[in-house]
């Protein structure tokens, strides 16, 4: 796995969770979108992180989007149930439901970039 396309795949997806996770809070019409949005900026840091990596293997390519998406996700979930938006028991299902997403973000990044 490699450490510096991971740092900063787990960043961008970080930073796009944490603008919608606050986004949300202020707008409930963004707030409706938390589970989709959500998953899908962790398909997005998985994604990034293929294309940031140099030629990975699957495994390394498919670990590297689940941890990506994981992390990101699992910070503004936090972040999110911090503030009264959502309830704890979020915290396990969205960041499971990231860490698949992110690996599958992984997995399309592999396919498109080998």
């Amino acid at each position: 796995m490699q450490r510096n396309a991971l740092i900063a795949a787990t960043v961008i997806g970080l930073v796009l969770q944490l603008a919608m996770v606050i986004g949300g809070h202020y707008t409930p019409a963004v707030k409706e979108l938390f589970a989709a949005l959500g998953m899908g900026f962790s398909l997005v840091a998985g994604f990034l992180y293929v294309w940031l990596a140099i030629k990975g293997t699957w495994r390394t390519d498919l670990v590297g989007g689940a941890i990506a998406g994981g992390v990101c996700a699992l910070i503004g979930i936090a972040l999110s149930a911090a503030l009264g938006d959502v309830p704890a028991m979020i915290l396990l299902f969205g960041t499971l439901s990231s860490v698949v997403t992110g690996g599958m973000g992984g997995a399309v990044g592999k396919l498109v970039f080998g």
